[in-house]
């Protein structure tokens, strides 16, 4: 089974599945696309590197028992999506403590306010495979307790019960 496990940068990602007490592969996809060149250049106005999706799914497609966690985990094929979600005031204030430019703090604090990961994973998927999880008062333990229930079956899929329309 893969899964994938997605969000807005600062959600709980990379903290939560570095957590997990799995026999199943864990890929943090960032690194893999950083130190295997999966990228087509750079974008010089985020100061970041821009993905080459197709030679990332192309990794992918090696690795079956595999969960994969990144902002872009759920452009790629799952058979259950977890997407993380937090509050656009806390996910600020995560991303300021990071050292993260403030425009960069604005945008991904909107993009939470706007459902994007949620609906591009329920638009790829669809919702009987995507599972949203609030981070927002989670402690790591609790984020990789839910993930864990994903895996095992013990949660249902649900898209669509987490708002922060009012951070607008």
């Amino acid at each position: 089974m893969r899964v994938a496990v997605t969000g807005t940068p600062g959600t709980g990602k990379t903290t939560a599945t570095e957590r997990l007490d799995s026999n199943r592969q864990v890929v943090h996809l960032n690194e893999v696309i950083r130190e295997a060149g999966l990228t087509t250049g750079r974008d010089d106005r985020r100061d970041t590197l821009v993905t080459d999706t197709d030679a990332v799914a192309d990794w992918l497609a090696g690795h079956e028992d595999v969960l994969f966690e990144s902002h872009l985990a759920h452009h790629f094929s799952a058979d259950r999506v977890v997407v993380l979600r937090c509050h656009p005031e806390e996910l600020a204030a995560r991303l300021r403590e990071r050292g993260e430019p403030s425009q960069t703090v604005a945008e991904n604090a909107e993009s939470e306010a706007l459902d994007i990961v949620l609906a591009e994973a329920v638009d790829r998927h669809g919702e009987d495979r995507v599972y949203e999880v609030d981070t927002t008062d989670l402690d790591p333990a609790a984020v990789t307790a839910t993930i864990e229930a994903v895996i095992t079956g013990e949660r249902e899929p649900s898209a669509g019960t987490v708002s922060f329309v009012e951070y607008l």
